[in-house]
């Protein structure tokens, strides 16, 4: 495996650990830790099914194909309005959230030293400080992910081994109430959203089937394991009861930080939960930046020119901007509707255009996801079930 893969695992682990990572044990107290953890690998396979069928339909066409061609191609205009929609429904959601979480977490920062600055203001610095980076395009957040990611996993290694001994297993055993777990869909597969990034990164590694594979599955089985981990720290240390009123709060990032800090009153530990919280955010407001970027320019058929690439800019950043603004307690919010998205475009949509693609178009091609009519089936019936109980109890 070389420093490229490497850097594409990371580039993979960075867009799904991040906000999701941190409303994982509010969303899921109720259910307890056994019952999650299972319905986490279910959810794991479901999205890294989506994921490598995208790999698949993607590697029909030329590189620099995004999912508005794709499913333009096999599934006709319906197709095309439907990707369109979700996913600017779900990376403007996902933006939005990160965005809000990066506001609340460094106003938290600047109050400490005594600096107070509104939402406005901490929210507009967040993206001045990352922004850029994306502007330059994939092969600097490549870069900046690597260092970070680096940085989180080292970090996420120290924090868990300090919280080890404080962990209660009479803790972790409650609240496991199977009935709870729909409720905590949503924020489950938003967690493993990482595959809007498969068609930027087959452009990245010059169609290179073996390494992109590799890349998909290494790059989604690192954040399961540190999921699991991360909900019994964290429902091993809070009781039950507070992270239910984390969940509520309008500033849940921040909120969860500070309970830690003061159930442990442990300052090495309240500094690795800041340092972890905040790379987080960046590593994901990176990944889901890049992703809308690249899709923006297929989309609208735009060249790699420094107008065009500004024009993109200010239509990745400035509609989620507005929503953190006019919501600013949106970061739970956000993460629960991006859900729905998710599991519409990730897993899906790339069935129906794997079947329109395979029996219906009879595309030949070298790589053919393994499963056949039954896996299709399978993700199709299971992303149906999980859009509609997520409308019913999130919308209605």
């Amino acid at each position: 495996m070389n420093i490229k893969q490497f850097g594409g695992i990371l580039l993979i682990t960075g867009n799904a650990i991040g906000g999701g990572m941190l409303a994982l044990p509010l969303a899921t107290a109720q259910t307890g830790f056994l019952d999650s953890s299972l319905f986490l690998i279910v959810c794991w396979g479901i999205m890294l099914a989506g994921g490598l069928l995208i790999l698949e339909v993607n590697l029909w066409f030329p590189p620099n194909s995004h999912l508005i061609s794709m499913a333009r191609a096999t599934l006709g205009v319906p197709g095309e309005i439907i990707a369109w929609l979700c996913y600017l429904l779900l990376l403007y959601a996902l933006l939005a959230a990160y965005m809000a979480g990066g506001s609340d977490f460094l106003q938290g920062i600047l109050q400490k030293i005594n600096l107070h600055f509104s939402t406005i203001v901490t929210t507009i610095l967040f993206i001045l400080c990352l922004g850029p980076i994306v502007y330059k395009g994939m092969h600097s957040v490549d870069l900046i992910n690597r260092i970070l990611m680096g940085g989180k996993l080292l970090i996420f290694f120290l924090l868990i081994l300090f919280l080890f001994p404080f962990i209660s297993v009479k803790q972790l055993a409650q609240g496991n109430n199977i009935h709870y777990l729909p409720n905590s869909l949503t924020i489950i597969i938003t967690s493993f959203g990482f595959a809007a990034i498969i068609p930027s990164l087959r452009s990245y590694f010059h169609s290179n089937i073996k390494q992109l594979r590799q890349v998909i599955i290494f790059g989604s089985l690192i954040p399961l394991i540190c999921y699991i981990f991360w909900n019994g720290a964290i429902m091993g240390v809070i009781p039950n009861h507070k992270l239910l009123t984390i969940a509520q709060s309008s500033q849940s990032a921040s909120h969860l930080t500070n309970t830690l800090s003061h159930l442990l009153n442990k300052n090495s530990i309240t500094l690795f939960a800041w340092v972890f919280t905040s790379i987080c955010l960046a590593t994901s407001f990176l990944g889901v930046g890049i992703s809308l970027s690249d899709f923006l320019l297929d989309g609208f058929a735009l060249s790699q020119t420094k107008k065009h690439k500004f024009i993109v800019y200010l239509l990745t950043f400035l509609p989620p901007l507005i929503v953190v603004l006019f919501y600013p307690a949106s970061f739970m919010l956000a993460l629960n509707y991006a859900g729905i998205w998710c599991t519409v475009l990730l897993a899906l949509l790339p069935a129906l255009m794997a079947w329109s693609g395979r029996y219906r178009q009879q595309i030949n091609t070298t790589y053919r996801v393994m499963g056949g009519k039954k896996l299709l089936c399978l993700l199709i019936l299971c992303s149906s079930i999980i859009i509609a109980h997520a409308i019913i109890v999130d919308v209605f």
